[in-house]
């Protein structure tokens, strides 16, 4: 599987099976889902796109991994939460500076709970925390605040 960011639309998730058919999904930011099969005679044409909401989106999850659910999972969307990935390009204005200069959980009420760097996790970064171009804040709140967020981060 691979990931791709789409600036102000959300992240593209791409998967090839091993019977080689190519599809893709685009993790909206509003928390839709777009489904893309490409046909398997010319992996650029898409055959089916299907847009799914929310409730939609949930259920298809529901009937893929039926066990995700654990009473010690934090279910963010029934509670006004979101969690997203929000990376931080090579030109970003936030290269080198530390975490707590950007004010995104003052400004935007939103936390950065996570930064993925390369092959690292680094939980619950400090305010003192070097952001660096390429790593992945995850990022929680609400929908206004993560996309706030977003634009803050996005400066270049």
């Amino acid at each position: 599987m691979s990931t791709t960011p789409l600036p102000g639309i959300g992240v593209k998730y791409d998967l090839t099976t091993r019977e080689r058919q190519h599809l893709s999904v685009i993790a909206h930011r509003d928390g839709a889902r777009t489904v893309n099969v490409y046909r398997s005679d010319d992996p650029d044409a898409c055959a089916q796109s299907m847009r799914l909401n929310v409730a939609e989106s949930a259920a298809l999850i529901d009937a893929l991994m039926p066990a995700h659910h654990s009473p010690n999972v934090l279910h963010t969307t029934d509670l006004g939460l979101v969690a997203e990935r929000i990376e931080l390009s090579a030109a970003s204005h936030w290269n080198g500076r530390v975490l707590g200069e950007t004010r995104i959980r003052t400004d935007t009420g939103a936390s950065i709970v996570a930064v993925l760097r390369r092959a690292e996790a680094i939980p619950s970064p400090t305010p003192d925390f070097r952001l660096a171009g390429g790593d992945t804040l995850i990022v929680i709140g609400t929908r206004e605040g993560i996309e706030t967020a977003a634009e803050i981060l996005g400066r270049e």
